[in-house]
């Protein structure tokens, strides 16, 4: 994520800001641009950028104060590109709205994350066509759950993820070391890029050279992998024990964790971090300047290079702070061939597409 500041205060600022905390100024985020705006109300609900003069309206899900996305005014739509992918959201009790806060939250990054690396982000209008449409749902009943997954596009998500006590009983009860709102949005939308990049761009031979053969049985092999766990040695080749069950969810785990990557180190790169341990141990081996947006960086090995002292770091600060490891994952060398397959096929995505 870019680090951003009011334009007529210069304060430091959040992607969720919608108000700058020093002057006061409203401020909104302009996708086109990838940019925090500070504006002027021009009246009727209209506002004015103070630097460049254009003219813009909020979301219409800024009423909720769910959105703090701009439409540029000569556009006609009532919801920013976001929000335009809501198929279905919860019935709005005090309580899904909060819910529903918190998981516009994450998936407002996470559609950052895709204009960044220029990936097609398009809504889908009807059941055959190729975009993607969020469904935000909650159980009907005990029997009646919402399961969160992807299907042609459509992403479901339970909204009981957004409530802090249900996730983390849920990664309990699942044994995993990671679980959270973004990292549900970034794993679901893995499933739909495969489709677009890699299926509908036959790249299938070089994928299952990484990956497998995605024509396993996929319910067999969630069967499987739920009746016997993964396999004792899965961390020689896999980056979660989840991602053992099938070429696709390897695939769905791997994508995610690259979007954990790039967005991270961005993030560094912005704020101008650097880990140099030499400067007191004398030892370098983890001495590293995040100089470069990774976004801009071709070969992956570079971008590989500077998160794993970026990782140990925070890791060390969580520990001193008592909490578990920002990072808690353990990369191989199969799983870094995966992911630096992953940034080739998005840069080159990028290039097709730019």
């Amino acid at each position: 994520m870019k680090l951003y500041i009011c334009n007529e205060c210069q304060n430091l600022l959040y992607f969720e800001n919608n108000i700058c905390l020093k002057c006061g100024h409203t401020v909104g985020f302009d996708a086109r641009h990838l940019d925090l705006i500070t504006l002027k109300p021009d009246g009727g609900g209209v506002y004015t950028d103070v630097m460049q003069k254009a003219t813009y309206r909020f979301c219409a899900n800024a009423a909720y104060a769910t959105c703090n996305w701009l439409i540029p005014l000569q556009d006609n739509s009532s919801f920013c590109i976001a929000c335009q992918l809501n198929r279905t959201i919860p019935a709005l009790t005090s309580q899904n709205l909060d819910y529903w806060k918190r998981i516009e939250v994450a998936k407002h990054r996470l559609v950052y994350s895709l204009l960044r690396l220029n990936l097609p982000v398009h809504r889908k209008q009807d059941q055959n066509d190729k975009g993607i449409a969020f469904d935000f749902l909650a159980d009907v009943s005990r029997e009646q759950r919402v399961l969160t997954g992807h299907d042609h596009g459509v992403i479901t998500l339970n909204i009981e993820e957004a409530d802090e006590a249900e996730r983390v009983r849920n990664k309990l009860d699942l044994g995993e070391k990671y679980r959270t709102l973004l990292g549900h949005f970034r794993h679901e939308i893995g499933h739909y890029y495969w489709d677009v990049l890699i299926r509908d761009q036959s790249r299938q031979e070089q994928f299952r050279s990484f990956f497998g053969d995605e024509n396993a049985d996929y319910g067999e092999a969630l069967k499987t992998y739920y009746a016997n766990g993964a396999p004792l040695n899965w961390s020689d080749q896999f980056i979660s024990p989840y991602a053992t069950s099938h070429a696709w969810e390897d695939w769905a785990e791997s994508w995610s964790h690259y979007l954990h990557m790039m967005d991270t180190l961005e993030t560094a790169y912005y704020f101008g971090l650097g880990v140099h341990p030499e400067r007191r141990t004398g030892v370098n081996t983890l001495d590293v300047e995040v100089n470069c947006d990774p976004y801009t960086i071709r070969d992956f090995n570079q971008v590989f290079k500077t998160w794993l002292p970026l990782t140990f770091a925070v890791n060390s600060l969580n520990r001193s702070m008592g909490h578990t490891d920002f990072y808690p994952f353990v990369v191989p060398n199969a799983v870094i061939e995966k992911l630096q397959f992953i940034h080739q096929v998005c840069r080159g995505a990028s290039e097709y597409s730019g």
